[in-house]
């Protein structure tokens, strides 16, 4: 069943501007898969952020794409590159300075968080971020461990009558310094830019894009990854996020 929040997204899916630069008469997309299905991800790979960047950029390339997409709701096993992901979190109680608790040490064996709530768009370092629809910065934060965000911003957007939240992480340090909580953010503004490795948590070029129903007491972060145990709660509260990027219909 929809939420709410899916159904007055998907009814006004006209009104969204692009959230990266894409020309859909010349531009292409490939699907990047990080399960356990794509074998050319051998932990070589995963574990070498010079040789991940290397089989990124090698997948556009191959297939003449600007940016390679795809993840949500998969279940990915990339996660296995950081222990950040082996852990439980809980909303932080610094204003996303502190990251959540974790249960290395519990007795038996802790379920990992593997499956991927949002949609990475992955490109070249410094690709624009562009809001699709009006908002005001909810908040913001540097999640500076191995494998987590990097540079985050969170913005809070006021539709149809209905309060949700927009997350984009993996983005550059540059996009975060001169924000302050409240500014006001423009349909089709270009507020931030993709990351690289050293300021975007470790990963290659890309950018997480998430819709968020319920933020509950999160600040300047918010799981991306959820146990595949509490897949439906997670999948509720975060809709899948091409209702606003629209990019799917172009693969």
């Amino acid at each position: 069943m929809m939420s709410d929040l899916t159904v007055i997204l998907k009814s006004n899916q006209q009104e969204f501007t692009g959230v990266v630069p894409f020309d859909q008469e010349k531009d292409k997309l490939t699907v990047l898969d990080f399960t356990a299905a794509n074998e050319e991800l051998t932990d070589e790979v995963l574990n070498n952020i010079k040789g991940f960047c290397e089989y990124i950029n090698h997948e556009l390339q191959n297939h003449n794409a600007r940016y390679g997409i795809g993840g949500y709701a998969e279940h990915r096993t990339v996660y296995s590159r950081s222990k950040l992901f082996d852990s439980s979190l809980s909303p932080p109680e610094f204003s996303g300075k502190t990251k959540g608790r974790s249960v290395a040490g519990l007795e038996g064996e802790v379920e990992p968080r593997r499956l991927h709530l949002g949609v990475d768009i992955w490109g070249k370092p410094h690709t624009a971020v562009i809001a699709p629809l009006d908002g005001i910065v909810h908040s913001f934060a540097f999640n500076n461990q191995a494998g987590d965000y990097g540079a985050t911003i969170i913005l809070s957007h006021y539709w149809q009558g209905i309060s949700f939240h927009t997350l984009y992480g993996h983005l550059s340090l540059n996009a975060i310094k001169n924000f302050q909580e409240g500014d006001r953010i423009v349909k089709g503004d270009i507020f931030a830019e993709f990351g690289i490795p050293i300021e975007n948590g470790h990963w290659p070029p890309h950018l997480h894009f998430q819709i968020i129903n319920d933020l509950e007491k999160w600040s300047g972060d918010y799981p991306g990854v959820c146990k595949y145990s509490e897949r439906e709660k997670y999948l509720q509260n975060c809709p899948d996020p091409d209702i606003i990027l629209q990019m799917n219909r172009y693969l």
